[in-house]
Parts: C-alpha cells; sequence; structure tokens
C-alpha cells in the first residue's frame, strides 16, 4: 500500500458479510447508500461493529480493490430471491485476498461510523479509529498534539445538546462536562447548553497547535480534567 493510496473503511452488518469477502472475494454495499467517488478506492478495510462479539469495533483486515459492477442484490445472493430488496441496485466490489493487519485499529468508544475515507499513510500508522480521520494539515497537526498530552478525544463527530445536534471537529469528554473544537471560519453552530464549552480555531491559529493547546487546556480545568487519557 502506498502512502497516497485511497482507502475505504467500511461497517460490516455481519459476520457473514465478511465470510463472503473472506472465501469468495466480493463485497457489496448498496447503491442509494454508497459514498461518493466509491471509484476511487484502492482498497477496502472492515470495520467490525457489536455484531463481532470480542472483536467488535476494530479494524481488522483490508484488502485491495480489484474492480466494481453494479448488480441486483438477487443475482448476488440467489439464495434470498424473496428477500424485500432482492430488485435493488447493489455495487459490487471484486476484492484480492484479505489481508490481516500486525494490530488492530480500535475504537476506544465503539463509534458507529458507516463509512470512512482515508489514505494508505494514515491506515498504515493508525492505532485507533480517530487517525484516520481529518480535514487537513492543521487538523492533523492538532490531533498530533491532544495524543502528545494524553487527552482523549472523538474526531469528526456529532454531538447532542439537548434536542440540537452539533458537527464538530473534535469532541473532548470532561468531568463537569465537554469540550467541543470546531476548526475553519465556517459558520458551524457550536453547542451553548450550561454542560459545554466550545473553542473555534481558523487556519492562521490552527497552524501552531501549542498556541491551541494553551486555550484547550484552560477549558478542559475549567471543565474538572479530560474524562479519558490516551497515550501516543
Amino acid at each position: 500500500m502506498d502512502a497516497d493510496d485511497v482507502v475505504l473503511i467500511a461497517l460490516v452488518k455481519q459476520p457473514r458479510d465478511l465470510e463472503i469477502a473472506r472465501a469468495e472475494h466480493w463485497y457489496r454495499i448498496p447503491a442509494r447508500h454508497a459514498p461518493a467517488q466509491l471509484v476511487q478506492a484502492r482498497y477496502l478495510a472492515f470495520y467490525l461493529p457489536k455484531a463481532f462479539g470480542e472483536h467488535k469495533w476494530t479494524i481488522r483486515e483490508y484488502a485491495p480493490v480489484r474492480g466494481h459492477e453494479l448488480v441486483y442484490r438477487r443475482d448476488l445472493l440467489p439464495n434470498e430471491a424473496t428477500h424485500p430488496r432482492a430488485d435493488e441496485p447493489y455495487y459490487k466490489l471484486q476484492l484480492g485476498p484479505l489481508i490481516e493487519l500486525p494490530r488492530p485499529i480500535v475504537s476506544r468508544r465503539g463509534r458507529r461510523l458507516v463509512f470512512i475515507w482515508t489514505t494508505g499513510d494514515k491506515f498504515s500508522r493508525a492505532v485507533e479509529l480517530n487517525d484516520l480521520l481529518g480535514k487537513g494539515a492543521g487538523d492533523d497537526a492538532l490531533w498530533d498534539a491532544l495524543k502528545a498530552n494524553g487527552i482523549g478525544a472523538e474526531r469528526q463527530i456529532t454531538v447532542r445538546d439537548g434536542r440540537a445536534r452539533y458537527r464538530v471537529d473534535f469532541w473532548i469528554p470532561c468531568v463537569r462536562g465537554n469540550l467541543a473544537i470546531v476548526l475553519g471560519t465556517t459558520p458551524h453552530r457550536l453547542p451553548q447548553g450550561k454542560n459545554w464549552r466550545a473553542l473555534r480555531f481558523d487556519e492562521t491559529e490552527v497552524k501552531n497547535p501549542h498556541a491551541c493547546m494553551t486555550k484547550i487546556h484552560r477549558e478542559i480545568r475549567e471543565l474538572g480534567d479530560a474524562k479519558y487519557r490516551t497515550t501516543c
């Protein structure tokens, strides 16, 4: 895998689907739910949810993508011709042999993400799911700074504040509340509830992760410290 290869991580709903990928070398994605630019994926990696028991919330295997075609579900699974979605179109990704990772990539808090786009470089170096995310060099630099300071955070996540939902770049759960961080000048709404603090860093500020961390540390202290600690 090259550093700039495009890697798609896909949630595998059931063990049977992973067995098909392993034995028959294909994987299906409903056309109506397929991510944009699906054809750009050079590799497909498999994110395992709760149905996989002790292996849940991990990525353990991946495979090269050899090709793709659009087919009906009934043609992929002829023994399920009466399935409610039998006549719906699916992308069939043709795969090479599955490759086992030297160590699993884990989600520390069991996030249910359907698709993640990442690069070969990030995938090869990732220890946890958040290492795969990010939308630029500044974003990645701040993530590295958080890890270096032992602060447990989640990236690119939707959080709740009462009935409202907010998409934030970093969420840091703390002892007495939560800290949300948004990057850039796009007018994202920020959580404003009594249990929330929020910071916004523009493109210039995020180029100086040390200065950002000074502000983050102040907010975390006022919220009674980060709830989760991590190691690099």
